[in-house]
């Protein structure tokens, strides 16, 4: 009789509240092994990020998801995996040549991400990245395997009994609550774990922060929302006027929004017309993307921004097979031979990703609207500020500013979803 692939889950979890992170370039590395390791993490990672949204964005209505996240829950099984399957794994996310450098390459950037700047104690922003693998009780998992997720990702490898699928459901929903500070609750459906699971990674994002330059509460007033088709709908619409990142040509605005410290920072990339969104997304690469950042330049803006709050649930199985990450979840291909010693074949059997985001007025103390005023005062006349008015579909991400990875991307179709 033929025998039953045991099963290789990955669960993904993100939150991010009042989003938004700064853009610039990578860190001055490229002399050392593991700034080009970190540097090939990064620029694989964000060409991931756009080829997934490009598949994703074929639903309807509001997307939010996280790049950084799904990237590094799969890139932990890459130093489990051999022969075809890795080769498919390093090409879709762009990984370095090896699981021991793709692994120092993502310690470097967790490192980065999980220690924000603070002053008298106080952090500037919350930003949490935290990994954990539940593994089948006695089953014959390579003690380097571990131990490497152990160093590079800070993965905590936790014993459990997956006969027992309700007590470890349980378990890990518990955890991916504590890490998004209850925001995300029963994460894992009843179903997915049973007795064939042998392991389950977990990612989950928590990202919290003040808008550099906050948005007044009073200056938000109920407006138009001009949807894709159909009646406008009204929604709150922020406003005000600063000076941000700005360009514009002929397919679009684009508007950098710092958060406290200019650490990280929202793009919001706003289309000519309500109707060209789907335009737009086909034009978003990393090469354009890039090359739109590169037209920033300091402007006077009236900014209007509607506030938004949704969540997404997607199962990237399909998207990720699409991509070219097939032999992974294909039970008589897949070759996760580094996990465990051979005595099964072990494959993915699911990819369950989830993102929250909220977006509001909250800022921080007035020491940006002070450079308002001084660069206000430094010039002989008044300058005539250009609008931004986010009154339709737009795309957004959120970048962080000294490795420019995406952390998170999603658009906006209706505010009111």
């Amino acid at each position: 009789m033929k025998k039953k692939s045991a099963v290789l889950v990955l669960l993904i979890i993100n939150i991010a509240v009042i989003s938004t992170l700064p853009d610039n370039g990578l860190p001055d590395q490229a002399d050392s092994s593991a700034g080009n390791d970190l540097r090939t993490v990064v620029e694989g990672g964000n060409r991931f990020a756009l080829e997934l949204y490009q598949r994703l964005s074929r639903s309807e209505g509001n997307l939010f998801f996280s790049p950084m996240s799904i990237d590094t829950a799969l890139a932990m099984t890459y130093p489990g995996a051999a022969g075809s399957t890795a080769a498919q794994i390093s090409s879709v996310l762009g990984l370095p040549p090896s699981g021991e450098k793709s692994t120092a390459g993502f310690s470097a950037l967790l490192s980065q991400l999980n220690h924000p700047r603070s002053f008298n104690d106080q952090t500037a922003y919350d930003l949490i990245v935290a990994n954990a693998l539940w593994g089948q009780e006695g089953y014959p998992f390579k003690p380097e395997y571990i131990s490497l997720l152990s160093t590079g990702y800070g993965a905590v490898f936790k014993d459990t009994d997956f006969r027992e699928s309700e007590a470890a459901r349980k378990d890990i929903n518990d955890w991916v609550a504590e890490k998004t500070r209850d925001k995300i609750k029963d994460l894992v459906p009843p179903g997915i774990l049973n007795a064939l699971t042998r392991l389950v990674l977990v990612n989950a994002i928590y990202f919290k922060s003040n808008w550099q330059n906050r948005f007044e509460e009073n200056g938000t007033k109920k407006e138009p929302f001009h949807l894709s088709a159909g009646d406008p709908v009204d929604v709150p619409m922020m406003r005000q006027q600063h000076r941000f990142g700005y360009m514009e040509n002929s397919d679009l605005q684009m508007i950098e929004l710092p958060y406290t410290w200019n650490d990280l920072s929202m793009l919001v990339l706003l289309p000519g017309k309500a109707d060209d969104l789907a335009s737009l997304e086909a034009k978003l690469s990393t090469e354009n993307l890039a090359s739109w950042q590169r037209l920033l330049s300091t402007r006077l803006v009236e900014l209007l921004l509607p506030k938004f709050t949704f969540t997404s649930e997607f199962r990237l199985s399909d998207p990720l097979k699409e991509i070219g990450m097939i032999d992974a979840f294909d039970p008589e291909k897949a070759d996760f031979s580094g996990i465990a010693d051979g005595r099964e074949r072990i494959f993915i059997s699911d990819v369950l990703h989830k993102a929250f985001v909220a977006v509001d007025e909250k800022g921080t103390e007035a020491a940006a609207a002070t450079a308002v005023v001084i660069a206000r005062s430094s010039m002989p006349e008044p300058e005539e500020p250009v609008t931004f008015r986010a009154d339709h579909p737009f795309i957004f991400l959120i970048r962080q500013n000294q490795t420019g990875i995406i952390l998170f991307i999603g658009r906006v179709v209706n505010p009111l979803l």
